[in-house]
């Protein structure tokens, strides 16, 4: 970080520290345009389906081909964030999606587009979009301080909601005034602006001397990591069993403003603009709040909040009233998305931030999915009110089932590369591919010691296999009880040298409270086993 940056990181934090980045507010202005182009996009590609078919199922493939592809590429993508240069693979996505949308918009001008055509397109935006989403996240951690990470993850957010609400309007506009076309053509020169930022981004070069990760080994890893880390898993858990009800009123809302309120398209945008507003609103608070509350404290408030807003818009019949009580559920939903983000990016070093982003992701984007289709169901079933209300129960409920899942802020956890493993000592310098390999450390210990001891060593087992290792185990000699040997195999030679630029400065931490035990006067002896095919 630049000196500036540092400065800004001690002064404290403020909802616009962020923006006084020079890097972040230029990344942070061009996506809110892009946002607004993608939108406007939705828009025109909706209403340019409904005029090349009349079919309600083929209208409705638009939304699928959006979405469908996060559920395919979400976490191959986050892997190749991980192994590749992130900063020339947004490149890359932008460039597609430019592509895609720019070739939408001249056949569509041309008369050319049919409804097949239109599916392929948007799919492939899709496609661009899911691509980019993993990689575009994890570079808020290496473009800010941290101590203005939740900052920065509020103002995308508010950004995001800034163009879901000025989008769609813009977008419906310039639709009748001009066609579908020049909607696609717009969105396609928003992406320019991405690209201008990012190309001028002057992104450190990847370090490690080491070969880069296959994908497929890459996304083991990465699910990997995620089974033996708590606070990871915490998020995933809190968000999923969330959004699941919380996609009730994102789904029932535009047929509560049409049936209940008798609102048009207009009206319907109000009410998002009201969201949108208290979104915004949220991203200004939100700093003031965290400093007064926990993490947990926060998402609960929240969720009471966005389950209270759920509630009373099953009743309300005054348009005025709905729409003042948008403004309060844009600040819950705001201080929840930034939080559950914010978690997930610091429960993970940076080696393995895009491919944790990418599975939060995808937990969202598919509780969205599975949200809306059950919701819907029950809508049809009992009624949108009826619906309303069980979803509001059901995110107070969702508070029994995730008690055990406490979110953790990251602050006391220092995951920087720690580096502080010596090299392997070795006569024969095996092959990259050389393996499984068998890593042992011989510790002695005191018997009256023993059981503390093995307390450290668990903590220690969680380390180990959440940077590489398959098994681990702890192994006493009974013709020597002092001797205890920590064992862990690994898939090769070039996986365990990994897991030593994996290590950070909290496990070396952990490392030094079980090397305390060690009561010989040299350091613990480290064996290196190379399975080999005779």
């Amino acid at each position: 970080m630049s000196e500036t940056t540092s400065q800004l990181g001690q002064a404290g934090t403020s909802a616009w520290a962020p923006l006084r980045q020079p890097l972040f507010r230029a990344l942070w202005l061009a996506s809110v345009t892009s946002n607004i182009g993608t939108w406007m996009h939705n828009v025109g590609a909706a209403l340019l389906m409904t005029l090349l078919t009349p079919s309600p199922t083929v209208v409705a493939l638009v939304q699928a081909a959006t979405s469908l592809p996060v559920f395919l590429v979400a976490l191959p993508a986050g892997a190749l964030a991980d192994v590749v240069d992130r900063r020339g693979l947004i490149l890359v996505t932008q460039g597609w999606m430019l592509l895609a949308a720019a070739g939408l918009g001249l056949l569509t001008i041309l008369g050319l587009t049919t409804p097949l055509i239109l599916l392929a397109l948007t799919f492939a935006l899709g496609l661009g979009a899911a691509m980019n989403g993993p990689a575009w996240q994890a570079i808020v951690a290496e473009v800010v301080p941290p101590a203005q990470l939740q900052e920065a993850v509020a103002l995308n957010a508010a950004g995001f909601n800034l163009a879901r609400a000025v989008g769609p309007a813009l977008g419906g506009a310039i639709v009748a005034a001009a066609g579908p076309g020049p909607v696609f053509l717009l969105n396609a020169a928003s992406f320019v602006g991405v690209m201008f930022v990012v190309s001028r981004w002057p992104r450190a070069a990847r370090a490690s001397r080491l070969p880069a990760e296959h994908v497929l080994g890459a996304i083991r890893v990465g699910m990997r990591y995620v089974l033996h880390t708590p606070a990871l898993q915490a998020v995933l858990v809190r968000s999923g069993v969330f959004i699941v009800c919380g996609a009730a009123l994102w789904a029932l809302l535009p047929l509560l403003a049409r049936d209940q309120l008798g609102l048009s398209a207009v009206g319907y945008g109000v009410l998002l603009g009201c969201l949108g507003a208290g979104a915004i609103t949220g991203a200004v608070l939100l700093p003031r709040i965290k400093r007064k509350v926990s993490l947990d404290a926060l998402v609960a408030g929240a969720t009471v909040c966005f389950a209270s807003v759920t509630l009373a818009v099953a009743y309300l019949q005054d348009v005025y009233l709905v729409g003042a009580i948008m403004a309060p559920c844009g600040v819950a939903w705001m201080a929840l998305m930034s939080s559950f983000n914010t978690a997930a990016q610091t429960a993970v070093p940076a080696w393995v931030r895009a491919r944790a982003l990418a599975l939060y992701l995808l937990v969202f984007q598919g509780g969205m999915a599975v949200g809306s289709l059950l919701w819907g169901a029950v809508a049809a079933r009992v009624g949108i009110p009826a619906a309303l209300v069980c979803a509001a129960v059901g995110l107070i409920a969702g508070f029994a089932v995730v008690t055990r899942y406490r979110l953790a802020g990251g602050e006391a956890l220092d995951l920087s590369p720690s580096l502080h493993w010596p090299e392997p000592h070795v006569v024969v310098e095996p092959r990259p591919e050389d393996g499984p390999v068998l890593v042992l450390v011989e510790y002695l210990i005191q018997a009256e010691r023993s059981h503390d001891f093995a307390d450290a060593m668990h903590a220690l087992r969680g380390e180990r296999l959440r940077d590489g290792a398959m098994r681990w185990g702890l192994f006493n000699d009974p013709a020597d009880p002092q001797r205890y040997v920590e064992a862990f195999l690994v898939a090769s030679w070039v996986e365990h040298l990994r897991q030593h630029e994996r290590v950070t400065s909290a496990d070396r931490q952990a490392q030094e409270v079980a090397r305390a035990f060690h009561v010989a006067g040299t350091p613990p002896k480290v064996s290196h086993l190379i399975h080999r095919e005779w």
